[in-house]
This record gives C-alpha cells, sequence and structure tokens, in this order.
C-alpha cells in the first residue's frame, strides 16, 4: 500500500496518507491509456462540418433550354454538380463520433494514470485548498509554494467557490472534482494537486 506524504499550502509536510494499491500502484497498462484518450478525444469531436447537396443551394429549379434541337447537351438544372456554384456530391455531413467504451476499461486506464503520475512524482498530496479569500493572486501564491509546474491540475470537492472562483484565471491551471478526472486530464497537465479527501475517495471508488 503506498503511503503519500501530505503537505499543507506552505508546501511543509503534515502528515501521511495510506492509498489503495489497486488504485495507485496498479500495473500501467499503456494501451488502455491510449485507448481511454482516444475515447475522450472522440467524445469531445464536434461534427458539424456540412456541404450542401444540390437541393440546398440557392437557384431556380427551372430548365435552362429545351430538351432537343439546341444541340447542346441537354440539362435539368443549374443547381447540378456538374455546375459551378452547383451542389456538392456525397460531402461531408454532421455526425457523431462519439462511441462507447467499456466502463471497466475506463476505470483500468484511470487507475493506471494515477499510478503513473505517483510514480513519475507528478502527484502531490495537499491537506486541503483552506483559502483566505477567493482572489487570484491567493491561488497563484499557494500554487508558487506548492512548486506548481507549468500546468497543473487541482483535484478536489470543495464546499464554497473560493478555489474555483482564484483558479479559473489563471493560464495552465484546471480544477475538476473526483468524479470528472479522466486519464486524458491526467496526462494533458505536468502535475497533479490533489487535496487528502479527494485522494481518499479516488482510493476508495477505484478499488477493485
Amino acid at each position: 500500500m503506498p503511503v503519500v506524504d501530505v503537505v499543507n499550502l506552505r508546501n511543509e509536510k503534515v502528515g501521511q496518507i495510506e492509498l489503495a494499491d489497486s488504485v495507485f500502484a496498479a500495473p500501467v497498462n499503456r494501451a488502455l491509456i491510449y485507448e481511454a484518450v482516444r475515447h475522450y478525444l472522440a467524445c469531445r469531436r464536434r461534427g458539424t462540418v456540412k456541404t450542401k447537396n444540390r437541393g440546398e443551394v440557392s437557384g431556380s429549379g427551372r430548365k435552362l433550354w429545351r430538351q432537343k434541337g439546341t444541340g447542346r447537351a441537354r440539362v435539368g438544372s443549374i443547381r447540378s454538380p456538374l455546375w459551378r456554384k452547383g451542389g456538392t456530391v456525397h460531402g461531408p455531413q454532421p455526425r457523431d463520433y462519439s462511441y462507447r467504451l467499456p466502463r471497466k476499461m475506463l476505470l483500468g486506464a484511470l487507475r493506471s494514470a494515477l499510478t503513473a503520475k505517483l510514480q513519475d512524482g507528478q502527484l502531490k498530496v495537499v491537506e486541503a485548498f483552506d483559502l483566505a479569500d477567493h482572489k487570484t493572486k491567493t491561488v497563484r501564491r499557494a500554487l508558487e509554494a506548492l512548486e506548481a509546474r507549468r500546468t497543473v491540475l487541482l483535484v478536489d470537492n470543495p464546499t464554497d467557490n473560493k478555489l474555483e472562483l482564484g483558479s479559473r484565471n489563471l493560464p495552465g491551471v484546471t480544477l475538476l472534482a473526483t468524479r470528472e478526472v479522466t486519464p486524458y486530464h491526467l496526462l494533458e497537465h505536468e502535475q497533479v494537486l490533489m487535496s487528502a479527501a479527494a485522494a481518499r475517495k479516488l482510493s476508495e471508488a477505484l478499488a477493485k
């Protein structure tokens, strides 16, 4: 069972916490993490690209000239795909790129990502994000004291909105609740700062 140091907002060690082996000391399955990240990006993708077919472009439906006797090729509509400004044939249409990934795969990928972060020394457990106020400079000072890196993921279930209001204007800083954490978010950020309460909740919720 991994034992992790717990620090306060001044980066001083105030204790230790025991985390579940099956969550923070699980085998790192890189293929599983890849599938989970691919699934997340596919579900987030917006399939809004679209082209107009011959029934949607502007133009009259009148036959341009008579069928026979002109010596020209027969034509029925100015909106034909053969004409300039005509419709598009088999063009892209709005679609949904999301697909279903088994829940066990998602949970396994999350365990692998949490374990990888802990093994790489990129996960730090904070006693609590008890802030004096909701100002951005207060959160910035706390992150500087915690030796935060360029991109930081804050994981907590705050009872007030001080942390949310103070961190939302900081570039590279993302705040998520424990139920919102995905392998993509863990890999996207260089460092993870997690409250002790959030670490316990993840340890209990993801334990096999």
